[in-house]
């Protein structure tokens, strides 16, 4: 029993509370039905099984009723965004390639091979490559938010933090089956089930279809319809064995989606405003089911898995080993200026359209291969360890091609990537938890990466005037090398059974990167390796024998040479750059259960993430594109503009996320009722300011009705409930052209344990 807080303790929280519009970890786990209260939240942000309210890290964990509900309408990882406190995600490409920020620190490279500081890590295995990091959302576990740097326990690219998937594992008979329907005929059907017998073996296969039906109509064209569909198939198959202290899993997984790349809608802003219009431009609605385009629209992505994950007990401590190994392609073909024609022909519209842009980028292949081998203590007081070795190999090639008009399918310009990266690590952790309440925790990492690229045009037949010489460009190589010992170490006390505080200390780590889409530029640009030192401190609380639970934290962090990259711009060009920044905030959550079947959680983060460099500048929007930069012009340098001291693209000052829920025993179950909803304030789409290429807000909000017993459930549900239309991104290189967040959409679901 957690002993009863003193009325001083109850009123500096409930005065902590009242300030909710920042926000800490959050955790939607299933409401226990007893006076138990929200129960203990298990996570592995550390590697091994703790308390969340134990655990040394702004952690936040996405379970239960939540993730159910965010992932019931054929949602991808999108749908995450917000969720917790600090976390963003948007895409340029839609489905296959999610973009992560937390607290500020994230990418906005639109190239196959950016890197980002946000790593995630589906089973204790990294996935790198953007392709590789939008697989599907399903049998899960729990999915867990780490934020500030991660470098000690996982690695190279984490300086922000980690999102962290855990699927459910073999080990029991049984399992699930869920299917849902909604508008557009966006459908979902979910089965997963397992088996075990009495000799140690285990299995369980867990599958996935997502659908929806082209509802996006192309005026342009004499059908209906003739956009934003897809088929998102995923499968996951793993077998175990385990003999005492042995056991062993291996695990193969797919995805196979065929479907519309994202799409670009040509200025749905007018000049001097970030209010969305119609087709029709100044005073017509927005439709966010219907565009003008005249190009050709298609995406396609298949990754594989296949993995081998051991482990021993020894007793004192346990060996693991975790191999894995990941294949991909991907091809995606758009409309990138978002509209139809262009001035210089007969018919353009809607706005002004000053050339045509048709782009494709495609993956011919991807191979990642990852070691790990650990040994972790299992004693649970005293000094506790873990010690262990990665490795990390990746070979990726790009081919992006350029098209003279729209629906040519022979490209007039084709440029070529090959990356070669290969990384290792060797780290260890320490702790020791007194008598007293107080446990100390360091850690270090040695990091060593090495990347080889080589770029080239080998395909050159567009006029002068589109680019200048009008000749193709020989392979251009470079290699870039980083090498740093990353490092944490905090202190957590256990003031009493309700009350713990924490502060941590960090230094995070993003290896060099190397750039070259050479579609239109004729030179590749490299990024130093990026350093992060982040410090932070916070309480986590547990009140009413658990029937409330707060936590709060604040950090600051100083990044030296900030890997950006200068996207769009006249030439449509990514080139990376080094710039320094801070930032700092305030993350809270607070969720209780105050009474049989109700619970609630608020949440929300105060974020500040600047760049401080005033040698950091960038081209602004394209000659061509009425857009209308905020910033200061470097004196002399025409189009080009300071970025100092401006809020990081993508990266709301604040984020406010709150559910609800309630429940009433009826018959044999219960009906229920489940809203979540979340909010963001203004962003800026790119590393320069400007009215247009921004959005001033967005709330988004779910609402999900049904009826459910031991083994049933039947709910109606919505998201987006309000139809929030919002743009989430921007190209400026030719109009002001956007892209927008998801349709309102509801519907039904059904499910059934067996």
């Amino acid at each position: 029993m957690r002993h009863f807080p003193s009325a001083t303790a109850i009123a500096l929280v409930l005065a902590a509370t009242g300030f909710a519009a920042p926000a800490f970890a959050q955790d939607s786990a299933p409401v226990a039905e007893d006076d138990s209260g929200l129960g203990d939240i298990i996570v592995t942000a550390q590697r091994r099984e703790e308390s969340l309210q134990d655990v040394p890290v702004a952690v936040s964990v996405l379970s239960g009723d939540t993730l159910g509900a965010i992932t019931s309408t054929g949602s991808d990882i999108r749908a995450l965004a917000g969720r917790v406190p600090s976390l963003n995600i948007e895409s340029s490409y839609g489905r296959s390639f999610p973009r992560f920020y937390i607290r500020g620190l994230g990418n906005t490279d639109f190239d196959l091979n950016a890197s980002q500081p946000v790593s995630l890590v589906y089973d204790d295995v990294v996935l790198e490559n953007p392709i590789l990091k939008g697989f599907p959302i399903f049998d899960l576990d729990r999915v867990e938010v780490l934020r500030g740097p991660q470098g000690t326990l996982f690695g190279r690219n984490t300086p922000a933090g980690i999102v962290k998937f855990d699927t459910v594992k073999p080990g029991a008979t049984g399992g699930y089956a869920k299917v849902s329907y909604g508008r557009y005929g966006t459908s979902q059907v979910e089965v997963a089930a397992g088996a075990a017998d009495d000799n140690g073996f285990s299995v369980r296969l867990s599958t996935l279809f997502q659908h929806r039906n082209d509802w996006v109509d192309n005026v342009a064209t004499p059908r209906k319809k003739d956009l934003g569909g897809y088929d998102d198939i995923a499968a996951r198959l793993q077998l175990q064995y385990e003999s005492g202290p042995f056991t062993a899993r291996a695990v193969g997984q797919v995805r196979v989606y065929d479907g519309s790349a994202i799409i670009f809608r040509a200025n749905t802003q007018l000049p001097g405003s970030n209010d969305l219009v119609g087709l029709g431009g100044a005073g017509a609605e927005f439709e966010r089911d219907k565009v003008y385009q005249d190009g050709i629209n298609f995406q396609k992505l298949n990754t594989y898995n296949a993995g081998l994950n051991l482990e021993y007990d020894f007793g004192p401590v346990t060996l693991y080993s975790i191999t894995s190994y990941w294949n991909g392609n991907f091809r995606s073909r758009g409309d990138i200026d978002g509209g139809f024609g262009a001035v210089f022909l007969p018919v353009s519209g809607p706005g002004l359209i000053p050339f045509q842009a048709q782009s494709q980028d495609n993956v011919p292949s991807l191979d990642q291969f990852t070691q790990e081998i650990r040994i972790a203590s299992n004693n649970q007081a005293g000094l506790g360890y873990q010690f262990g070795v990665f490795y990390f190999d990746e070979g990726l090639d790009i081919t992006s091609f350029e098209f003279g008009g729209p629906a040519d399918a022979t490209p007039s310009a084709i440029a070529v990537q090959r990356q070669d990266s290969e990384a290792w690590g060797i780290f260890g952790s320490v702790n020791y938890a007194f008598d007293n309440g107080l446990k100390l925790q360091a850690g270090a990492r040695y990091n060593h990466d090495t990347r080889d690229f080589v770029a080239a045009r080998p395909v050159e037949t567009r006029p002068p005037f589109v680019v200048s010489p009008n000749t193709p460009v020989p392979p251009q190589a470079a290699t870039v090398k980083g090498k740093l010992l990353t490092w944490d170490a905090s202190a957590t006390y256990e003031a009493s059974d309700a009350v713990t505080i924490y502060a941590r200390v960090a230094r995070g780590y993003r290896a060099p990167s190397v750039q070259g889409r050479l579609t239109f530029s004729r030179v590749i640009s490299t990024a130093d390796q990026e350093e992060t030192m982040s410090y932070e401190a916070g309480i986590k609380t547990a009140f009413l024998n658990d029937k409330i639970r707060f936590n709060l934290t604040g950090y600051y962090f100083d990044t030296k040479d900030l890997q950006l990259t200068a996207v769009g711009g006249t030439a449509n060009v990514a080139s990376l750059l080094n710039v320094d920044a801070k930032g700092h905030g305030v993350e809270a959550e607070l969720q209780a259960a105050p009474a049989p079947g109700l619970t609630f959680s608020v949440g929300g983060a105060w974020n500040v993430a600047e760049i401080d460099d005033a040698n950091a500048f960038v081209a602004g929007c394209g000659s061509a594109t009425p857009c209308t930069v905020l910033d200061p012009q470097r004196p002399g340098s025409p189009g080009i503009f300071s970025i100092d001291g401006n809020q990081l693209p993508q990266s709301p000052k604040w984020t406010v996320n709150w559910t609800a829920g309630y429940e009433i025993p009826v018959g044999d179950g219960a009906v229920y009722a489940f809203t979540d909803w979340y909010y963001r304030s203004k962003v800026q789409f790119f590393l320069y300011r400007s009215v247009e290429f921004s959005d001033d807000k967005l709330l988004e909000g779910g609402l999900r009705v049904g009826y459910k017993t031991d083994r049933f459930d039947v709910a109606a549900f919505v998201r987006n409930i309000t139809g929030d239309k919002s743009a989430t991104g921007g190209i400026d290189f030719n109009n002001l052209t956007s892209y927008v967040n998801e349709p309102r959409i509801w519907g039904a679901e059904a499910s059934v344990k067996f």
